[in-house]
């Protein structure tokens, strides 16, 4: 987890870099540069994407390019561009004698070095999906063309910009690159926009996963692009670990990411086969604030889930190991963001069976996202399931009970993680989860609401821990009733600032008549 020294160091170097592209840009007497508003807009692009990886590699000796980035953005929101491409021509980055600057027109827009010999440069953009790397990664392969770097970029509303610096391509002009890239593209298109959540989806995944000893078969379409070459994987450090798997932070074709790696000495039928029902899951879920599923290795002894990494580590961990608390106006953000995610998996079927602090991670600026699917499953064809499921002191009565339960049960634990976010403190922090579990179902126990709860906040937290699952709300309505609990605090706090600022000039005036009286 960063401090909000590492934070604000990170925001001055991208203001650092803002400004270093925007006096290049007006210097160059750039016509879009000279525009009114034009600041703003190169701001809120870097505002976007993230600051790590981002911002801090754009190589601002070629500043025309952030334009070019921003263009494709834009171009990506329109459904008739379907994905937005650009191609242009690189040459080896090259240093004069006794200078730093990289001083070769043709360099890579990003930081990095290339190849000797010309290459080309491919950036698209379009609206992000799972699986959407491998399958540019696929798309590029099947022209024959060598990826010498990849960068792929997740913007905070839901677009995707990917880097890739390419070799292999036979014609230095890029015009029939693009043709051959644009024919690629209308090729597949069709196979890309079925990843979308289907209706196959909803079939019994014990019906159709089969293991073997030396690889693992999951189902899948001809379209799915998502097995990963373990080799290509770098692991860099390990950041949490497990009964039957660790964590590690790493990276795939240059992309930050989380592997999460079973345990070899773990391994048996059962265990993989809930390692091949994550990956089930897994492999179709898209949503901005569901963690976005890179690929899997599928072939024992190497098993292991590769999804984007967050670099601020759990909500659990910023709580409770870090001592760190949610201002109201945050702790509605995060908690509309989880709903969302997690009214998403509803409307597909799929019950996450473990909500918790521990099972939400955040970006670099606090984003949270819904995260392990380990215990996920797909809703039984009856609508309930059974099975004592998830972690006690979040665990709904129905399902300590071993009684049929729905995604009602997520609800449950829902309210129970957002009082720990309001209080910062464990549910039922003095009792053993045991003690707790059989509190909540043979006494109705449940976590106290202080009296600076705000009350209808304290009215959703009573209406989500129902006994009866029947009483409980959907996940589309407890988002409506937080945006609008949102709405009255900012209301009430633009309310208070005015009124501050008001009595501030009230006694400013005061100071200046008896200034002017005596």
């Amino acid at each position: 987890m960063e401090n909000n020294g590492d934070i604000n160091a990170r925001q001055s170097q991208k203001l650092a870099v803002y400004n270093e592209v925007l006096r290049r840009l007006k210097e160059s007497n750039n016509a879009e540069a000279q525009q009114p508003g034009f600041d703003d807009e190169l701001w809120a692009h870097f505002s976007r994407l993230p600051t790590r990886r981002y911002a801090l590699n754009v190589n601002v000796e070629r500043a025309v390019d952030v334009l070019t980035h921003k263009r494709l953005l834009h171009l990506a929101h329109d459904p008739a561009d379907r994905l937005a491409l650009e191609v242009r021509l690189v040459q080896d980055v090259a240093l004069h004698p006794n200078e730093d600057s990289i001083h070769s027109v043709h360099s890579s827009s990003l930081n990095k070095e290339v190849s000797q010999r010309p290459n080309h440069e491919i950036t698209f953009s379009t609206d992000d999906k799972p699986k959407l790397f491998s399958q540019l990664t696929s798309l590029l392969a099947e022209l024959g063309l060598n990826i010498q770097e990849a960068h792929a970029f997740s913007t905070v509303d839901g677009y995707s910009l990917n880097v890739f610096v390419v070799e292999g391509w036979p014609y230095e002009e890029i015009e029939r690159l693009r043709t051959a890239l644009e024919r690629e593209i209308m090729r597949v298109q069709k196979s890309w926009e079925s990843q979308s959540l289907l209706h196959s989806l909803g079939k019994q995944t014990e019906e159709v996963i089969r293991c073997a000893f030396d690889h693992l078969t999951i189902p899948c379409d001809k379209n799915d692009v998502w097995e990963i070459d373990h080799q290509l994987l770098n692991f860099q450090q390990k950041i949490a670990s497990g009964s039957y798997n660790d964590l590690y932070k790493g990276t795939y074709c240059s992309q930050e990411v989380a592997i999460k790696i079973l345990k070899s000495e773990c391994l048996n039928t059962e265990l993989q086969k809930e390692f091949a029902k994550e990956v089930y899951i897994m492999r179709k879920l898209c949503h901005q604030s569901v963690v976005r599923f890179i690929g899997a290795c599928t072939r024992p002894p190497n098993l292991c889930i590769v999804t984007e990494y967050m670099s601020g580590g759990s909500v659990y961990d910023y709580l409770h190991k870090k001592g760190h608390s949610f201002k109201l106006p945050a702790l509605l953000k995060v908690a509309i963001d989880v709903s969302k995610g997690m009214n998403y998996l509803h409307q597909n079927n799929i019950m996450h069976r473990d909500l918790k602090p521990a099972n939400l991670l955040m970006d670099e600026n606090r984003v949270v996202k819904v995260a392990d699917f380990g215990v996920a499953r797909i809703k039984a064809q009856s609508g309930v399931m059974t099975g004592e499921t998830g972690t006690y002191r979040w665990m709904a009565p129905e399902v300590v009970e071993h009684k049929p339960y729905d995604h009602k049960a997520d609800i449950f634990s829902f309210g129970i993680m957002l009082r720990e976010l309001l209080t910062g403190k464990y549910p039922y922090e003095y009792l053993t989860p045991i003690q707790a579990a059989m509190g909540v179902v043979q006494e109705g126990l449940r976590p106290t609401i202080t009296k600076r709860t705000h009350p209808e906040l304290a009215q959703l937290l009573e209406r989500c821990w129902q006994q009866d699952p029947t009483f409980r709300p959907e996940f589309s309505e407890i988002i409506q009733t937080l945006q609008q609990i949102a709405k009255e605090v900012r209301d009430e706090r633009d309310y208070r600032l005015k009124e501050k600022s008001f009595r501030g000039f009230l006694s400013t005036l005061r100071h200046v008549y008896r200034s002017v009286k005596t």
